[in-house]
């Protein structure tokens, strides 16, 4: 009986112990499996995370290499524009020293002072006009001022028919700058200022203003000439 029993409980044991070991195998073969799904998530999100960070990198310096060149096109674009504007700067400075020059003689000028003063008046249509003019051009403009609202007159007449007469105050406390710069740092080469109604209306025919004009209008063709 007592051997019937250890027989017996061997047996049990060798089942247990067989049992046991396809547990443990079975626990194994689980464990590698998740190892390796747990193993392809991670190399997976790592690879994930390297190529976004890649592409990260890519879009940055692809942003980067297009801003530079649009700062390097900007750049060369205003160097352009400023060697031009330096050759219009240069062109409107030799422009004014030779009119300097052409003007140095009045008694050159009376019929060009005369011409701007008319055309001015042509502009206000006026019965009373004051002119300024630089405190140096004072005995020219004086001497125009006659001969000037005569031919206003005739002009009128001609293109409408009305008698219209013009009467013209010299300004002689308030004179345009002189042609070196002064104290506020404003100069003018010549030419009147007219105004009316207390100065609420002028019309500016120095030579400064009309070499503006003139330089302005001309600009498109100056370019064209030197720019192309």
């Amino acid at each position: 009986m007592e051997q019937a029993d250890q027989k017996q409980i061997k047996q049990m044991a060798t089942f247990m112990i067989s049992e046991a070991k396809e547990k443990a195998l079975d626990i194994q073969e689980k464990g590698k499996q998740e190892l390796s799904i747990e193993t392809h998530r991670l190399v997976a999100d790592g690879k994930e995370k390297v190529l976004a960070s890649y592409e990260k990198m890519r879009k940055e310096l692809t942003t980067k290499r297009a801003i530079e060149k649009s700062l390097a096109i900007n750049k060369q674009r205003l160097e352009k524009i400023k060697q031009r504007q330096e050759v219009m700067m240069s062109i409107s400075n030799d422009a004014m020293a030779a009119l300097t020059k052409v003007l140095a003689d009045q008694s050159k000028c009376k019929d060009f002072v005369t011409k701007l003063i008319v055309q001015g008046l042509l502009m206000l249509l006026e019965s009373e006009v004051t002119v300024q003019c630089r405190q140096k051009d004072l005995a020219l403009v004086k001497s125009c001022t006659e001969p000037a609202a005569k031919k206003y007159t005739e002009i009128v007449k001609e293109k409408s028919n009305a008698d219209k007469t013009c009467k013209l105050i010299i300004d002689v406390q308030n004179f345009l700058p002189p042609e070196e710069r002064d104290k506020e740092g404003k100069s003018c080469l010549g030419g009147v200022v007219l105004s009316c109604f207390g100065g609420k209306i002028t019309v500016d025919n120095t030579i400064d203003a009309r070499l503006k004009l003139v330089m302005e209008q001309d600009k498109p063709e100056i370019r064209k000439k030197l720019f192309v």
